[in-house]
């Protein structure tokens, strides 16, 4: 994904006010594991109950935010989770729009930064360890269930994975899709894929064995009950066996846009193809693009990232049809409506 200082979040006062039955709850916490040298800034979003700080989180002079109550007491009762992975330089901020419809049906929502392939933190080291991504969904899955206080009880039974670009393929990692470098390299010989091939070589994986090991490990975490990819990156490095042996249900999303060399039926076509036909289901959205999937741009948007980083205003391209508002609300409807029907939810949360 894309470098630019606009991720920076800009400055916003704050209110007191108490939470509306609809308010979406806030908080944020840094995840430090004895002997861990990956900190992990994870960012919760949950159903509130009362309380908190009315806040703006995600707002930029580029990027629209999501207005929340920081800091609100989580409603009772126990509530299904969704983790959320960002793509290769992105932030937990590029997906609020769903994590706010998500949590508005009930579900705890957390986010992490992925250490060397966020935008702040760029750490060649860090991005190197690609087999610590879905590693970092486990961490924040741990966090959340072990102290309610955080964003309230968690419903252990229900818990799903959903990323994008990059984080598509750590999600389906956690589903327990194997990766196999050789493959990747092999089929980066005939260009059939040259953006996602771009994209490994610019992480530096670590070249050993005992890396290649670690990434061809069985990384699933058996907790993970149900998978959403959106318009995912280097899934013909999954072997077609370990898709085939994935058990869990998995929503296959693609953005019928291409942009540049990135196709949709190349990635997410590949999943579709050779995961179980009866769990999974593919859905490419004609009128999407890559980047339709990260928060809506603001007007003068594109003009203002492509001055500041040029060539990443394509970040603010859709693909004309309908309004990058209007696919986020169609889209979040039919993944909570995938995860509702996943994890068994017959009834309201909320």
């Amino acid at each position: 994904m894309h470098k630019h200082a606009l991720w920076l979040l800009a400055l916003a006062c704050l209110v007191e006010a108490p939470a509306q039955a609809d308010d979406i709850g806030f908080k944020q916490t840094t995840l430090v594991d004895a002997g861990s040298d990956r900190p992990l800034d994870v960012a919760i979003l949950y159903p509130a109950a009362s309380g908190g700080t009315a806040d703006l989180v995600g707002d930029t002079p580029a990027w629209a935010g999501l207005a929340v109550a920081r800091g609100a007491t989580p409603t009772p009762g126990l509530h299904p989770l969704v983790v959320l992975s960002h793509g290769f330089g992105g932030t937990w901020r590029n997906q609020l729009w769903l994590a706010d419809q998500l949590a508005r049906r009930g579900y705890v929502v957390a986010a992490p930064n992925h250490p060397g392939t966020t935008a702040f933190d760029r750490s060649p080291r860090q991005a190197a360890r690609l087999s610590e991504r879905p590693r970092d969904l486990s961490r924040a899955i741990d966090a959340v269930m072990a102290d309610p206080a955080i964003a309230g009880s968690i419903d252990a039974s229900r818990i799903a994975a959903v990323g994008h670009s990059l984080g598509g393929w750590t999600v389906m990692a956690i589903a327990g899709a194997r990766f196999d470098e050789r493959q990747l390299l092999e089929d980066c010989k005939s260009e059939a894929s040259p953006i996602a091939c771009n994209v490994y070589d610019e992480l530096g994986v670590e070249k050993t064995a005992g890396a290649a090991a670690l990434l061809g490990a069985d990384l699933a975490d058996k907790r993970v009950k149900a998978v959403v990819s959106l318009d995912l990156g280097l899934a013909r490095g999954f072997t077609a066996g370990s898709l085939a042996a994935v058990h869990i249900p998995v929503l296959v999303v693609g953005a019928g846009v291409e942009v540049g060399a990135r196709s949709a039926k190349l990635e997410s076509g590949y999943l579709a193809n050779h995961l179980p036909q009866d769990t999974s289901r593919y859905l490419e959205i004609a009128d999407a693009a890559h980047f339709t999937f990260m928060q809506i741009c603001k007007p003068g948007a594109r003009a203002l990232i492509e001055a500041e980083t040029p060539g990443d205003g394509v970040v603010c391209d859709d693909g004309g049809g309908r309004d990058r508002a209007t696919i986020h609300r169609d889209t979040a409807e039919v993944i909570t409506g995938f995860l509702d029907t996943a994890l068994n939810i017959q009834q309201p949360l909320r």
